[in-house]
């Protein structure tokens, strides 16, 4: 499929799912990571969640990594397709940004280059780690700036696509993607 047509298709997925399977499917991703060999890292990336959009409850995954002692980081729009990198303390303040994605209003910033870990959020991903996303372009760019070797993890309730069909030279393919029953490696 193309990737406008899996946008749709996937909207309507997630304009489906009740809070409470949103809730449970969450968890049981953030389990699955948990399982993962991505420990030794000190710096994650992580999205927050916009809820209106039925994404992965993402506050799981910070417990998670908060528990572990690990250094958070949240991203903040600063242009169309730009992210700055914040570091997740206590005393971080969010607001909402115009796409109603909860943001730190400031902070620490924390370079690309720092990034070790990434969670990506994503509407739909093929069996060979390709992404849909928004397109916005926001992640994509944002993995331009990082080191090679920076670990790509999407997000999804759903299984994968045999094949998304219009992938551009821009579009940077995960490493792995965490559902609620399956953590796919590409």
């Amino acid at each position: 499929m193309q990737k406008i047509e899996l946008r749709k298709a996937y909207r309507n997925k997630r304009e489906n799912l009740s809070f409470k399977t949103i809730q449970s499917q969450s968890l049981k991703i953030s389990n699955n990571i948990l399982q993962m060999k991505i420990w030794s890292f000190l710096y994650y990336h992580t999205f927050l969640t916009i809820t209106q959009s039925k994404e992965v409850d993402t506050s799981y995954l910070i417990t998670l990594l908060q528990g572990k002692d690990k250094n958070i980081i949240v991203p903040k729009t600063i242009s169309d397709n730009q992210l700055e990198n914040y570091l997740l303390t206590d005393n971080t303040l969010f607001k909402k940004s115009k796409w109603n994605i909860p943001e730190p209003v400031e902070g620490i910033i924390v370079n690309e280059k720092q990034l070790e870990v990434i969670f990506i959020p994503l509407l739909a991903f093929d069996k060979t780690g390709n992404r849909v996303g928004y397109g916005k372009g926001f992640y994509d760019t944002l993995l331009a700036k990082c080191n090679t070797d920076v670990l790509k993890i999407g997000l999804s309730f759903f299984e994968p696509e045999e094949r998304i069909e219009d992938i551009s030279e821009h579009d940077v393919p995960l490493d792995f993607c965490v559902t609620p029953d399956v953590v796919y490696e590409f």
